[in-house]
């Protein structure tokens, strides 16, 4: 049974990364076909649907009663954008990644305040519908910032030209790949979830742990994939663009609807699990606006750094859980 869940598992996040390619691609598509501006499409459309694994992780696991593995997901998809992702895709771009633009520093403090939002609303060991409330209201109070000045998105990508019958033929096909993309998303999230909680039970792990740990990369699988790409084509500008999207919508937006719809309660285990994890979050979310403002542009060595936490919170993780498993400081899981 456990190769069947670890087989299921790694079939799910293939399908996780296979669908976020069509939606990536065909949303790109779709939008410039429409005109869509340059932060509007890196922001919203590749983060939205970046975004959407969350989304479907965190309404099917509410539904089959533990919502907590949504909140887990989302601070290991935070930690992985943070530093994985950042950092590897610094490392493929060609002179790092700029952030010269006043939108692009502005944004990585929201980022900063998304990431630790939801971490401190869960301090009294619940996210309820009011907490959930606050972050949808965060989500929105961006998003009416952002839109409040024309300058703030008024870069074109190409021309808005009329859409002629090859565009529509072609427009029309791109929907499709969004289309099965979503479907692919919501069965492959089905078997994440099922997984995920045979996990939990067969080796007595929390499902923030796991959450964290395993559901949280297979949902980053998508985002990571547009950045390496981006960056390796020299789109440097939509790699941030997504990246601090894939960050401020799942921490406001996803979760805020999750806890809205199934309040999240905090056990001692998960509590104990989130700990260590709360503490990287913090210094990651803390340091990545610094990264963005010295010198406009995030380096190799700075990435280099980025990917260094993200090995060193790999490393603690696996001692602090050998020392509160195999040690006198069983209580704590209690």
């Amino acid at each position: 049974m456990i190769f069947y869940y670890i087989f299921l598992f790694l079939i799910c996040c293939f399908l996780f990364y296979l669908a976020g390619g069509w939606l990536v691609n065909g949303l790109v598509k779709v939008s410039r076909l429409l005109g869509l501006r340059e932060f509007v499409m890196a922001f919203l459309v590749m983060a939205f649907a970046a975004s959407l694994p969350n989304l479907v992780v965190g309404i099917s696991s509410g539904l089959r009663g533990f919502p907590e593995l949504s909140f887990g997901d989302v601070s290991g998809n935070n930690l992985i954008a943070l530093t994985l992702a950042v950092g590897i895709a610094a490392i493929f771009a060609k002179g790092g990644i700029p952030a010269r633009s006043r939108m692009a520093k502005t944004t990585s403090w929201f980022v900063t305040i998304a990431a630790l939002l939801p971490i401190f609303l869960i301090l009294d060991g619940e996210l309820s519908r009011l907490d959930g409330v606050l972050l949808i209201l965060a989500f929105i109070f961006y998003i009416v910032w952002m839109f409040s000045k024309k300058e703030r998105f008024t870069v074109n990508l190409e021309d808005n030209k009329s859409v002629s019958p090859l565009k529509f033929r072609a427009f029309f096909k791109d929907l499709m790949k969004v289309l099965l993309g979503l479907i692919t998303f919501a069965v492959a999230a089905q078997g994440i979830v099922v997984s995920a909680k045979f996990f939990a039970d067969q080796f007595n792990l929390s499902l923030v742990l796991i959450g964290i740990l395993v559901t949280g990369v297979g949902s980053a699988l998508p985002e990571m994939y547009f950045d390496v790409v981006s960056a390796k084509r020299g789109q440097t500008w939509l790699v941030l663009g997504d990246l601090m999207g894939a960050i401020i919508i799942p921490s406001t937006l996803v979760l805020g609807l999750v806890a809205l719809l199934f309040p999240i309660h905090m056990s001692g285990l998960s509590s104990s699990s989130l700990a260590l994890a709360r503490i990287f979050i913090i210094v990651s979310a803390l340091l990545f606006p610094i990264l963005v403002k010295s010198g406009e542009e995030i380096t190799k060595k700075e990435a280099l750094l980025l990917l260094s936490i993200y090995i060193a919170f790999l490393i603690a993780q696996i001692f602090f859980f050998e020392i509160i498993t195999n040690s006198g400081f069983n209580f704590l899981l209690k």
